[in-house]
């Protein structure tokens, strides 16, 4: 059963793809939310339930992985190219460097920390994307964004995982889900949810990419 819950990830993917190709860039967000949602429930219920004992015939790390290149990767760099925030050639280099870069990271068996954190940026473009479809920078505010988190892939640089990565989880934890809930909002609204939104929006990503980093930078305290 948890398999399978993890396995609705795909269906909300297509959803949100079937949206994108009609430039329903509000619908597209909102389905990527709920698989956001169920990418972030999974995984506790994953382990409470000991799915590698008992339903071990499915790979469960596999098929998470799988969804999320659809829904953290493929379809908002499909976004971010069809929506008219890119001109010209910096629309193919944005999507490139997304698709061709998370691909590699996905694979890459050192991604994952000892506490459970990510090194080098997780390739989470969905959250990236959003906040641009939200600010709406200049294009080439939005290739240097794209250029310098897709070289920080592959960096030994640390981002949180706002579930498992145990230290600051008391902040992290509330943050990510205010994060899901701004996103949300901001989708609802059509990308103009006005000052008070943007700005939850735009600081609550900010500790969710920084956390990790400054985690590096200040020792934990010793008990």
């Amino acid at each position: 059963m948890v398999h399978l819950f993890t396995a609705t990830g795909a269906v909300f993917a297509m959803l949100a793809m079937l949206a994108a190709v009609d430039h329903k860039w509000s619908l597209m967000y909102l389905w990527l939310v709920v698989a956001f949602v169920v990418d972030g429930i999974d995984g506790p219920l994953a382990r409470k339930y000991q799915v590698k004992t008992y339903a071990a015939q499915f790979d469960g790390v596999l098929l998470d992985l799988i969804i999320d290149y659809l829904t953290y990767v493929f379809i908002p760099a499909f976004a971010l190219f069809r929506s008219g925030l890119l001109e010209g050639w910096t629309g193919w280099i944005c999507i490139i460097v997304i698709t061709f870069g998370s691909a590699m990271y996905f694979a890459d068996n050192r991604m994952k920390t000892k506490d459970n954190s990510f090194s080098g940026f997780p390739g989470c473009w969905n959250m990236v994307v959003l906040v641009l479809f939200v600010t709406e920078p200049n294009f080439w505010v939005i290739l240097g964004i794209v250029v310098v988190i897709a070289a920080s892939m592959f960096t030994r640089l640390e981002f949180v995982h706002p579930v498992r990565t145990m230290r600051w989880r008391h902040i992290t934890l509330p943050v990510a889900f205010a994060w899901t809930f701004f996103a949300g909002w901001a989708a609802w609204l059509d990308f103009d949810p006005g000052l008070l939104v943007i700005t939850a929006l735009t600081l609550t990503s900010l500790y969710l990419m920084f956390a990790g980093i400054a985690m590096q930078i200040i020792p934990p305290r010793k008990i």
